[in-house]
């Protein structure tokens, strides 16, 4: 999904599901109740939201996608599938949808059918200004009076039309082939009006979806419960009894060898030993590449990073292979460009800025020398301790390639989002994985200077005009190849350091069958079935 990823770097995915629980260990572990019977342990993490309409970051989004759902999905081979409407229809002029919904499914309570209404009501509180999302624009606003809607200049959005209690059509303003993937987006998925108006500030407590589980139990820092809806339509059903998510607990690896946990993320610390084909839990271990950029991000529209010299300089100083190979002990690839390794348009033979350090030099001393840089700092997500051996070794490289000390400033994460969001930064450290499979969901969604989604304030009236051409361009190779010219132009702008590609890595039982890490965030949990 769309979605803001702190920079981490101990080789675990984004999702939930082998995300590291909090705590730095101690008598409590918040695992909570004896196991029952096909019930699935894993580690999670408090999410910041739980509204679909507000949700920005991976952690909130792997539990929203489990709990809610939208029109289309994705399966688990990545197709995108029929999810509450069973078909749709394209009109000929790319342009119209027609989508049937499927009759008789019921929100997680049992309470009601969902209908066509419910749909065109989820969408247009996205859009309403005064749910606060952020990205409701970035997913919907191809649909032909959003934005109007948005800026508060229409009662409804004209785009958006009930036929009948099951089907709906979505009109957008040009013809677009990615449009249909964007509804998978968390900010498309359908909420329970009555819930959200008796409620609007605590609804998200427990809330009421149509997905594969809803939510039985969250304390917060300890633990939250999934369990089946017992109203859920696709095949295969949710099979496990329960999932339950660790927040707090002590080490990875070590509540998993004590079975604690079903699944756990392997890390630095433990990489060499499970790559170790005589140890035991190198038959249980597993590494999947993520289609996702770690980065950093500069502020362009304000000094002293407005000057693209000095974000050229910090670029070509850093070696991302020694950062990949040597700190990260393979946990990532390095990242050359913007888009990542299996997306289409991603291009095996583009370079990006080269480690060249005579030419940053060169660079910074053209734009002012060290003392350009001084009092300039690194925002990343955090609290105490130090900002991990990635970053650290980038400070490293800049402080003895440069002469240049940039300090890292860490704050809580939602902050963090908070502070992206309102340009209150020099540089920062983030990640972004796919919400769907398409170029454009990088480079038109981060770097357009009218997107929501650009936190560097990128502006290029060339980038613009290519993305407003490969938007509406219905041959995909010409698409792809605009969109390879875009990215050349990007990372020679600079507004970003692309660094990493990441690798999950993780360990999971043998008597856990269907568990998989899926590349981007999508709903899998109900593939899975614990046989103990």
């Amino acid at each position: 999904m769309a979605v803001l990823l702190v920079l981490v770097v101990a080789g675990v995915a984004a999702s939930f599901v082998v995300g590291r629980g909090g705590g730095t260990g101690g008598e409590q572990t918040g695992a909570g109740p004896e196991r029952v019977s096909g019930e699935l342990r894993l580690f999670g993490a408090d999410p910041i939201t739980l509204d679909p309409a507000l949700a920005t970051d991976v952690g909130s989004g792997t539990y929203i996608v489990e709990i809610f759902s939208g029109l289309v999905t994705f399966d688990r081979e990545l197709r995108l599938s029929p999810d509450l409407a069973e078909r749709w229809e394209v009109s000929g002029d790319g342009r119209t949808y027609t989508f049937f919904l499927r009759r008789g499914v019921l929100f997680s309570d049992g309470s009601r059918p969902v209908t066509a209404q419910d749909v065109k009501f989820s969408l247009e509180r996205a859009l309403d200004r005064r749910t606060g999302s952020t990205v409701a624009l970035s997913y919907l606003g191809d649909i032909v009076g959003a934005r109007e809607f948005a800026r508060g200049q229409a009662n409804e959005v004209t785009g958006i039309r009930v036929v009948d209690d099951y089907t709906l059509q979505i009109t957008i303003d040009a013809p677009k082939t990615y449009f249909l993937a964007k509804l998978t987006y968390p900010v498309a998925f359908v909420v329970k009006r009555e819930q959200v108006e008796a409620n609007p500030r605590g609804w998200t407590r427990q809330p009421i979806g149509t997905g594969p589980f809803r939510l039985r139990e969250w304390r917060l820092g300890e633990r939250i419960v999934l369990e089946p809806n017992p109203h859920y339509y696709l095949e295969p059903r949710p099979s496990v009894s329960r999932v339950t998510l660790l927040l707090a607990g002590g080490s990875p690896l070590t509540m998993y060898e004590n079975d604690e946990v079903d699944v756990a993320p392997v890390g630095l610390p433990d990489i060499d030993r499970v790559r170790n084909p005589s140890d035991p839990l190198n038959r249980e271990f597993h590494q999947v590449d993520e289609l996702a950029t770690f980065y950093l991000g500069f502020n362009t529209s304000r000094p002293p990073f407005n000057d693209v010299r000095l974000r050229q300089a910090l670029a070509m100083a850093i070696d991302k292979n020694v950062l990949s190979s040597v700190v990260l002990r393979d946990l990532a690839t390095p990242a050359r460009g913007i888009l990542p390794p299996g997306m289409p348009g991603y291009n095996p033979d583009f370079a990006g800025l080269p480690f060249d350090l005579t030419r940053a030099r060169q660079l910074l001393a053209e734009a002012g020398g060290p003392s350009r840089l001084s009092g300039v700092t690194l925002l990343a997500s955090g609290v105490g301790g130090t900002p991990g051996p990635a970053l650290e070794a980038v400070q490293a490289m800049w402080e003895q390639n440069l002469g240049v000390r940039i300090d890292v400033r860490l704050v809580e994460f939602a902050t963090f989002l908070q502070e992206v969001d309102a340009g209150r930064f020099d540089m920062f450290s983030l990640g972004w994985i796919a919400d769907y499979v398409d170029p454009e969901n990088f480079l038109d969604v981060l770097f357009h200077s009218e997107s929501t989604n650009n936190h560097t304030r990128y502006a290029n009236p060339e980038v613009d005009r290519l993305l407003e051409q490969a938007r509406s361009e219905t041959d995909q190779q010409t698409r792809y190849r605009i969109y390879q010219r875009v990215e050349e132009i990007i990372v020679q702008d600079a507004p970003w350091i692309p660094l990493l590609h990441p690798k999950t890595s993780y360990v999971v039982k043998p008597y856990v069958q269907g568990f998989f890490v899926p590349p981007f965030v999508i709903p899998s949990l109900r593939y899975v079935s614990v046989q103990r």
